[in-house]
């Protein structure tokens, strides 16, 4: 059973009893889902996702005043919940995860990921946060949510970056796919050194998938699921899946340099076709620098070419 299916049951047959007998208005004004940084947010969970930080749980999102009045009763309630459920046992939150489920003030909670309470307003506040938190932020479910604020919230989130943020983190991440892939990488290989040769091409591999996210307008996720993500929720990345896996699973020593350029060429073509470089040339530090140069938004104008390069 997926992480998700397990949360919705859990909270099913349990979700109702947290409630009992406290006033209408707290009902009414919470929401219940399953949000957070975990794999099962994402529905990449599987047998090896279960020996970490995996169970029967669910979050309860209160605003601000009732979360005051009423959080520590409904976190107190929560606790005493059934542990085991289905077959499943939730653990003990381990001390890098930080607390997943349970009762949270739903501005806080935002917080936590964006650094907002509240949706990002201008392009400076969405360049700031990080991409894999934005992916935390709209992932996962929200299964009832009568007051509706951890909802509209989501709402903006999942409607993606505004287009010129878009514009500026493309170019940052084709300004590091050249330095990485297209300049550093081969001079690493000429000298011999496969240690510098495999950093930089992991950066370019890492660079291309952020570009193919963004044309797909999707978020990349933590970087152990960006590739997943990359096959499974982007219409972008599907068709260059293949050629990445080979090109980061050969022998570092033995990737060649046509191999680089074709994908290269490939994104390059796509932000063409966009109408957001009309550069000629094949090195994707010059179509960065005129993407970033035709970007209107004064903050994005300012901002140096690197930044919004996923990281």
């Amino acid at each position: 059973m997926k992480g998700l299916e397990l949360s919705r049951r859990y909270f099913e047959a349990y979700g109702p009893s947290l409630f009992a007998g406290l006033p209408a208005d707290v009902r009414a004004q919470a929401a219940v889902g399953l949000v957070g940084p975990g794999s099962e947010c994402l529905g990449f969970d599987d047998e090896l996702s279960r020996d970490h930080d995996f169970g029967p749980g669910f979050c309860i999102w209160l605003p601000a005043a009732v979360f005051d009045v009423w959080g520590p009763e409904l976190q107190r309630r929560y606790d005493a919940l059934p542990r085991t459920f289905l077959g499943f046992t939730r653990p003990q939150a381990a001390p890098l995860s930080g607390k997943r489920v349970g009762v949270f003030e739903t501005s806080s909670f935002l917080r936590a990921f964006t650094g907002l309470d509240r949706p990002p307003a201008t392009s400076r506040e969405w360049l700031a946060i990080p991409e894999q938190f934005l992916a935390v932020v709209s992932g996962g479910e929200v299964f009832v949510d009568e007051g509706g604020d951890i909802s509209a919230a989501r709402h903006v989130y999942e409607g993606f970056y505004p287009e010129p943020v878009v514009r500026q983190k493309v170019a940052a991440n084709l300004a590091t796919m050249a330095q990485a892939g297209q300049y550093n990488l081969p001079r690493c290989l000429s000298r011999g050194d496969a240690v510098a040769a495999g950093a930089a091409r992991a950066e370019f591999a890492c660079a291309l998938m952020a570009v193919l996210h963004l044309l797909s307008r999707v978020y990349m996720p933590f970087y152990k699921w960006s590739f997943r993500s990359l096959v499974e929720r982007t219409a972008a990345g599907r068709a260059y899946a293949a050629r990445i896996e080979a090109l980061v699973a050969a022998p570092v020593r033995t990737v060649r340099a046509g191999e680089v350029e074709c994908l290269c060429a490939g994104v390059l073509g796509a932000v063409r076709t966009l109408g957001w470089t009309g550069c000629a040339s094949d090195f994707l530090l010059d179509a960065a620098l005129d993407i970033h140069g035709r970007i209107e938004d004064e903050y994005l104008r300012a901002c140096p070419l690197g930044a919004g390069a996923y990281a």
